[in-house]
């Protein structure tokens, strides 16, 4: 499924076997919190779960991701999860979020999800007023505990 917003930026999915393509990304997003090599090892573990992951492209360069995980829960039914959001900050505040989301949101429903969900840090005060303005609730707390 991919859908072309202007000239040359598009969504699609990304491959099970291209993957690790977003790493990049995710070390800005996450400062460098994991190693490649540790990200690679998950990544192959979460593309054989229920996971997928859509990009961002302007022309054949990746500027954007969203992972997505789809399960059914007993208060919502069918749902996409919404993971590790990232645009290149240089392509933010243009409205291309907005359009990578109704990009999200429709891919979920062709799946037969009818909620999408998320979880944002704390401090990061931009996403909540972006995440608001999609129409997102706040519904409860995310913790969480090292074993």
């Amino acid at each position: 499924m991919t859908k072309t917003i202007a000239m040359s930026f598009s969504f699609k999915l990304i491959e099970k076997d291209k993957i690790n393509c977003i790493i990049p990304l995710m070390q800005k997003l996450t400062n460098n919190k994991n190693s490649d090599a540790v990200l690679k090892e998950r990544f192959a573990e979460m593309v054989e779960q229920n996971y997928e992951c859509a990009g961002v492209y302007d022309g054949d360069i990746l500027i954007g991701i969203s992972g997505m995980w789809f399960q059914t829960r007993h208060y919502a039914g069918k749902s996409m999860e919404v993971d590790h959001v990232y645009i290149e900050e240089s392509y933010q505040g243009k409205g291309l979020g907005k359009q990578f989301f109704k990009w999200l949101y429709s891919y979920a429903t062709s799946k037969g999800c009818n909620i999408s969900e998320l979880n944002t840090y704390v401090q990061n005060y931009p996403s909540h007023k972006f995440y608001y303005n999609e129409g997102y609730e706040i519904f409860g707390y995310h913790f969480y505990k090292t074993l």
